[in-house]
Order: structure tokens, then sequence, then C-alpha cells
């Protein structure tokens, strides 16, 4: 297991920004307000040769018992107890308060190795501070700017100290098998307060993501890995999605843009639906958004504990889906409650189904034989009073399934005719809710490029 180091200290000191600095990407969001993190987020670190897990954590403040700051604090004692050591963060341009002096007591008492780092020691400003920061008992400061990149070489000596070198070995080229094993990687997105956390942490057995009554709880994109009857997942918790009209808040935007990285990121994205609010416009918004980024999709619609049972609600279910969401048709959907634990398997099991659908590869012989009948029971259109042609077909390439039609003049074919074709190749092939890309490529004219005769 890799050693595992926890940023700590009070909020708006540059934690966030020190984590993505560390991981070389802007995974954690970033904002002059405080509190912005709220969950711990875990990140792959480099520093040098040196690799380690980084943790970002909230920033430690007071509040009141069962509130939401008491349980984004509990979040960052966990992180505490996981890691190896700390990097304990003070804001060097504000110097010392009296909440640094307080927790610094709590990283003492973590009886762990301790890293003091002054943030913000860019130009002048911040020297006074990081002397200051003497006082706390934690060693002597490391003055750093986690924005501007300044003081890496000093932090890479310190943390050498406690990290081993990263070996060759650790280095090795993934083989075809340890990828087949791979993680699959899963988004869930959906409207504000649809159940998205509280659904991951029964999957999880323990409270590892905040939730909230109130919508907008979850900010940053959070990734945990889980293991389900031997198959790797790293699920990703997101920001509820509203209507961009509604978004007004900077922070709101970049949670939202988070979210949206999380779904171009993810292999099988689902879509967790209020069961008494299903199919909103904004639904079928984000639904429209996972078809264009090409990812597969499943439908799970959460709270379902709370509908009167009824017979044939869940044909009814599927009836809804095909009628709102045909460019995705045959996409599994799924009733399940999060706080209850129902209807989990069966997700998992979707899941599963639609990463296998979204990998398929068509054999050449089978694709030719349906292009051959699909094309003798609905022929192409004329155009303007000329014929189309339509030569052949081929897969280019899975995840989603992608095909190239070669034909004749492949602007004047209707888009009607290609989802003739779309719904034909998924009832065929049994492709029921992933993307299916066709592309047309018109066939090189061998008398194009030959001179006319003289007249």
């Amino acid at each position: 297991m890799m050693f595992t180091i926890a940023i700590i200290g009070r909020p708006n000191v540059g934690k966030s920004t020190l984590f993505n600095r560390l991981v070389g990407q802007k995974l954690a969001l970033v904002d002059d307000l405080p509190g912005v993190t709220r969950d711990r987020r875990e990140g792959e670190a480099r520093l040098g040769d040196l690799a380690f897990t980084v943790i970002d954590t909230a920033g430690l403040d007071e509040g009141a018992k069962g509130s939401l700051t008491a349980r984004m604090q509990e979040q960052t004692e966990t992180a505490i107890e996981l890691a190896d050591a700390l990097f304990f963060v003070i804001d060097a341009r504000v110097g010392l308060t009296p909440t640094d002096r307080a927790f610094a007591d709590f990283a003492r008492r973590a009886n762990k190795p301790v890293l003091l780092l002054a943030n913000k020691s860019e130009g002048k400003h911040g020297e006074a501070g990081a002397m200051e920061s003497y006082a706390l008992g934690l060693g002597d400061p490391i003055q750093i700017s986690a924005e501007h990149g300044e003081g890496m070489g000093e932090l890479y000596d310190a943390v050498s100290q406690l990290v081993p070198p990263a070996s060759d070995e650790d280095e090795h080229e993934e083989t075809d098998e340890e990828r087949a094993q791979r993680p699959i990687r899963v988004a869930i997105v959906g409207r504000p307060n649809a159940g998205k956390s509280t659904l991951i942490n029964h999957l999880l057995g323990e409270e590892r993501l905040l939730t909230s009554p109130e919508a907008g709880t979850t900010r940053d994109s959070i990734a945990v890995e889980i293991d389900w009857k031997g198959r790797g997942f790293r699920i990703y918790d997101t920001a509820g999605l509203r209507r961009r009209a509604r978004i007004e808040e900077k922070l709101e935007k970049l949670s939202v843009a988070d979210a949206l990285r999380a779904v171009r990121f993810a292999e099988v994205v689902v879509l967790m639906m209020d069961a008494q609010n299903r199919f909103e416009e904004q639904d079928l918004r984000i639904a429209d958004l996972i078809e264009r980024e090409g990812r597969a999709l499943v439908i799970a619609v959460n709270k379902w504990d709370l509908m009167d049972s009824k017979p044939g609600q869940i044909s009814a279910l599927r009836a809804d889906a095909d009628h709102w969401l045909p460019q995705v048709a045959g996409a599994p959907i799924v009733a399940v409650s999060g706080l209850m634990g129902e209807g989990i398997d069966r997700l998992m099991e979707a899941i599963v189904r639609a990463y296998a659908v979204w990998n398929k590869r068509v054999p050449t012989s089978a694709l030719n034989r349906w292009f051959e009948q699909a094309i003798a029971a609905s022929p192409p259109p004329a155009v303007s009073g000329r014929r189309l042609k339509l030569n052949y077909i081929t897969q280019t390439k899975a995840r989603p399934p992608s095909f190239v039609l070669f034909c004749s003049r492949a602007d004047a074919i209707p888009q009607s005719y290609l989802r003739y074709l779309t719904n034909s190749l998924r009832d065929t092939f049994d492709l029921p809710g992933t993307p299916v890309r066709i592309t047309l490529r018109e066939k090189a004219n061998p008398f194009a490029h030959k001179r006319k005769r003289p007249s």
C-alpha cells in the first residue's frame, strides 16, 4: 500500500491548491470562499521521484454536534487516522490565528510525522507569518507557494525523509490481463438532492460521503473504490446538475464543471432520478448529454420506498424511459432505495451489463448479413430524383460501438434513415441503451481524376 499523507489546516489556507499541485491536475475545487472542500478526496501524488497518496480534507473548524460542519470535521479526522503523515498548512500572509494554535495541538495528538507548511509565502508578505509559525512547536516551517509552485524543492527534501523513492518495478507497463481487471469507472449524476451520496454510502457500508436534506451538499466529484462480487468499481459521486439558467454562483459553476468532467472520464454513467419527480426536463437534458459524450447509460429511480406499491409500476417505468429517451432506447432502468439498500444488487448487475454492451464488437460476417437485410427491407430513399447507393459498413471501434458506412452522396442521406439503421443495429445485435455511432464516408470516385477527352 502506498505511503499516505493527509493535508490538514483551517479553512482557506490553500490545501486544495496544494493537492492539485501534487497530483498534477485540477481535481479539487478551489475558490476564495472558505469551506469549499467538504468530503475528503484522495489522489496519486508525484514529487520528483517520490510517489504517494495524498488526501485533501475539509478545513478544521468547530461546529455543533450533528451539524454539517461537525460531520466535515469527522471526515478530516478519518483522513488523519488513515494517513501515515500530515501536512499542516497555515497561511503565511495572515500569520498564526487562534484556530491554527488549537488545531496544531490536534495534529500533535495524532502521533504521526507532521510537516509544517507555510503556504502563500511568495514575495516579502509571507516572511513574517512563516517566522511566527515556529511558535506552534511543529518544527521548522517549509515556505511554499502552492499556487506558483515555489518551495517544492524544499518540500521534496522533507518528504523524501518519510517516503521511499519509487522503484522501477512500480512503473512496469500494464498488461492486457491487468487492463481487463481495472475497475469499471462509474459516474453517478442527477439533479440536486436525488440521493447520489446516500446510495454510494450504502454501497460502501459507511458514511464516507456527506449527506444532507439540503440540496448542493456535494461539491467536488469524489471517487471511491468498491468491490462487488469480486469485480472492482471506481465510483464518482458528483454535484447535482441544475439548469444552466439557475446557476449563478461561481462555486456552483465549478462544481458542475467538475461533474461534467467526471461524466467524460467515466465508462458507465448512472442517471439518478427522484421516483416522485422522474423524467423532468433536466433529467432528459442530462441523459442527452451522456449520450452525446458516448457513455453507457443506466437509469436509477431512487427513493422507490416512498412510492405506493402497485402492480405494473416497473413496466410503466420502462415505457416512460423508451418514450422520453428514444436516443438511448432500451437503457437499463432500475428502481432503488439508497437509504434502505433496496435494488442495489440489480443496479450493480445493470452497470456490468451496460459496460459489456458498451465494449461489444459485432463480427464482420454478421454485420454484412444484417446490412444486406436492412437495405432490402427498407431501401434508402431517392433524393432529388437520384438514387442513394450504400456500399458497405464496418465497425471501427467499440466504447461505444462505432461504425463507418461507405456510400455515395453522404450529405444527402436523411437523418430518419440513419435512425432506422441505428435502431435496427440495436435490435439485431442486442445493443440496448448504449450510444451507437454511424459515420458516413463517401467512396472515392475512380473516374474523378481522369482527364476529359479534348473536343
